[in-house]
């Protein structure tokens, strides 16, 4: 091949760019480096990961923030196999990632030959946590693997996609049609449902809307519908923002308290959009609604469990509200309205009053990065206790402002994925809520903030343990163990990476630590302690 003649590595980044690519997160490596010739000549940004694992997450927090695909290259073998975890977190969220990878060459592969990062199994192993994996033999079939992969993004149930392409192939001549191709729309819904559906939301004596993930670019319908019908609105917590949670008709995410799950049993009719209504979102896996669902979601399984719908729309939950709401009879519910606004505001304000002592000291923590934050900030956040309490109490305002591994439930995953909302928004604030043990699964990724100079505001609560699992062993009658660790000097750690660092004495000096970190010219890593509340 000569070098007028595009190879197909090369063809490929331009092919991205047509679709609209404009960042890909990546380590480039002896097998991947044909996919790295054209960057340089390319419009897209490409961020260079301290891990795959942190190019996943990073991809994921990309595509949560923006709504756009997140794009994400990594080698043959143990490039897979690190970011098979972050993979598997968008596979359950509902994430539009799109991971490619390089493989053994075609005559090479799976033969045993003891080959550099050589699998059994590659695609069989991406296979399991994506809703896409194509191994590409020729020019054409790259080509294609990347056109279905954004139209699945375009037209389906957003999950990842895996193109692998073999080391031969990503040097042969790409030849011609590397052009994207048009995606097809979001599927309309039934004009019947839609008819039966309003019907029976203008019959019902309480209605109660319940919105997921899947209805984030839904929300303002979504409340055109509750104020019409005087309908309380609960969300999943994916679905954090889809209405702004100072509404006086949003509950917020309740569905693991009582309070929740007491209004759905309550409720004679159930609109449920783009939610799996999972194990995940009531932490109760008996939980079941068997009477007056009405659901509309993009996957047609999910619409069939667990939770029985007398009305299953498969549709997009913006054109099916839309639907909805056009077909809503002018009625007045403005006495409902009051009613259930009644409730939900008590429902508020009655929930501290059994709060344990560990929800009452996060829940004075929580007040105060609210109100240091402002309000559109895009906040990612990790499994750890802060983040479990603020799923509930935190409220935010906007969609796509609040970023939790909810199904998956990986540790990690709020600072790669909040480095990555930045480079998909990087207009808005962005801050991560982690604590002090999941930060040192890709506290590596200090360093990418540093590089890029962006100012996230890293907000980590540190209490010298597992917490979450320390206290669920108490509860069980296990004596705690293997729950408390040395941790590294946490200030020291972040300077050595080139970022600002911050321990707060007292509630007032966090405030005041975040107010600086949303001006600083780079991350910012706030160490915060239960000795705060004591200053």
């Amino acid at each position: 091949m000569s070098r007028a003649e595009h190879s197909t590595g090369e063809a490929l980044v331009g092919l991205l760019e047509s679709y609209g690519t404009d960042t890909i997160f990546g380590i480039p490596g002896v097998h991947n480096v044909e996919m790295y010739r054209a960057l340089p000549r390319s419009k897209i940004k490409h961020v260079l990961v301290r891990h795959e694992q942190g190019a996943g997450f990073m991809a994921d927090g990309y595509a949560r923030a923006s709504g756009k695909p997140g794009v994400c290259f990594t080698i043959t073998g143990p490039g897979l196999t690190n970011i098979m975890t972050p993979l598997g977190q968008a596979w359950s969220d509902s994430s539009p990632v799109l991971c490619i990878s390089s493989a053994l060459d075609i005559a090479d592969s799976a033969q045993g030959r003891g080959r550099l990062h050589e699998m059994q199994n590659q695609l069989g192993a991406a296979a399991t946590i994506t809703s896409l994996a194509v191994r590409a033999y020729t020019p054409q079939d790259v080509r294609d693997g990347v056109s279905r992969a954004f139209t699945a993004f375009a037209s389906m149930r957003p999950r990842p996609a895996y193109l692998e392409i073999p080391l031969d192939l990503l040097k042969v001549p790409a030849g011609d049609g590397w052009r994207a191709h048009r995606t097809p729309k979001l599927p309309p819904p039934d004009v019947g449902q839609i008819e039966e559906a309003a019907e029976r939301l203008a019959k019902a004596k309480f209605p109660v809307i319940l919105l997921g993930g899947g209805a984030l670019n839904a929300g303002n319908v979504a409340l055109a519908i509750a104020e019409k019908l005087g309908a309380p609105i609960i969300t999943t917590t994916a679905g954090k923002g889809a209405v702004p949670e100072n509404h006086p008709l949003c509950l917020g995410y309740r569905l693991a308290r009582p309070s929740g799950q007491k209004m759905l049993r309550d409720a004679d009719v159930v609109l449920c959009a783009g939610s799996e209504m999972a194990e995940t979102d009531f932490w109760d896996s008996g939980f079941i609604l068997d009477k007056g669902l009405i659901r509309i979601d993009l996957d047609a399984m999910t619409l069939a469990r667990p939770h029985g719908a007398d009305i299953a729309i498969l549709a997009d939950a913006r054109q099916a509200l839309e639907a909805i709401a056009a077909s809503l009879p002018n009625d007045d519910h403005s006495a409902r309205r009051k009613a259930a606004e009644k409730t939900v505001a008590a429902t508020h304000a009655s929930e501290g009053l059994g709060d344990d002592q560990l929800r009452k000291m996060l829940s004075r923590v929580l007040a105060v990065i609210r109100d240091a934050l402002p309000p559109e900030t895009v906040i990612a956040s990790d499994m750890t206790q802060i983040a479990y309490a603020a799923n509930e109490i935190f409220p935010v305002f906007e969609p796509r402002s609040w970023l939790h591994p909810v199904g998956f439930g990986t540790l990690g995953f709020a600072l790669p994925a909040g480095i990555g909302a930045k480079f998909g928004c990087p207009g808005k604030p962005v801050a991560v809520m982690i604590g002090d043990y999941g930060i040192q699964y890709t506290i590596n990724e200090l360093g990418t903030a540093a590089e890029h100079k962006l100012p996230l505001v890293i907000l980590m609560w540190n209490n010298d343990a597992l917490g979450q699992i320390r206290d669920d062993m108490v509860n069980k009658g296990i004596q705690p163990n293997a729950v408390t660790l040395i941790n590294p000097d946490f200030q020291a750690l972040a300077k050595a990476y080139r970022c600002h660092a911050e321990k707060p004495e007292s509630l007032k000096d966090l405030a005041q630590a975040i107010d600086r970190a949303l001006k600083a010219a780079g991350p910012t890593l706030i160490e915060m302690t239960p000795r705060m509340l004591n200053g």
